[in-house]
């Protein structure tokens, strides 16, 4: 008797003929609660999060290293054969492959970015008007007393 789509097991190595479930590639989230990492996998769909994968295609490191580096290892031969096989890919997996050059740019990139750029002119600016707000606080006091 065949086990059902939902309890088979698939071999992490991507020889396992999934059939009909519908597969996705999405991240994994490994590690400990304050140093997290990511596998990129392919998995059915309807799976959790942890359950076994059909073939893991890559990591990503989100915590940046001395160089201020986050680090990404894909396998572009793979994840080109799971996409031409019509797996979906999840919002995040396509932002981040948008920034390694494999999709064109996902508009939440630009979006992220133009925030950063916006938080960082108002910061500088208000550093700014502190700093002359300070130099009058200071030039005011060192005014001699007419008394």
């Amino acid at each position: 008797m065949r086990k059902p789509a939902a309890t088979r097991l698939f071999p992490a190595s991507g020889g396992f003929n999934a059939g009909d479930v519908v597969k996705v590639i999405r991240f994994v989230r490994m590690g400990c609660a304050n140093r997290p990492f990511y596998h990129i996998v392919v998995a059915a769909k309807k799976r959790e999060q942890h359950d076994q994968c059909i073939e893991q295609i890559g990591s990503y490191d989100p915590m940046p290293n001395e160089r201020n580096e986050k680090l990404v290892a894909l396998n572009f031969e793979r994840l080109g054969y799971w996409i031409g096989q019509g797996v979906g890919l999840s919002k995040t997996v396509c932002q981040l492959l948008g920034i390694a050059g494999f999709f064109p740019i996902h508009p939440r990139s630009y979006m992220t970015a133009w925030r950063n750029r916006r938080e960082a002119s108002e910061k500088i600016a208000a550093e700014k008007a502190a700093a002359a707000e300070n130099s009058t606080v200071q030039n005011t006091s060192k005014a001699p007393n007419p008394l």
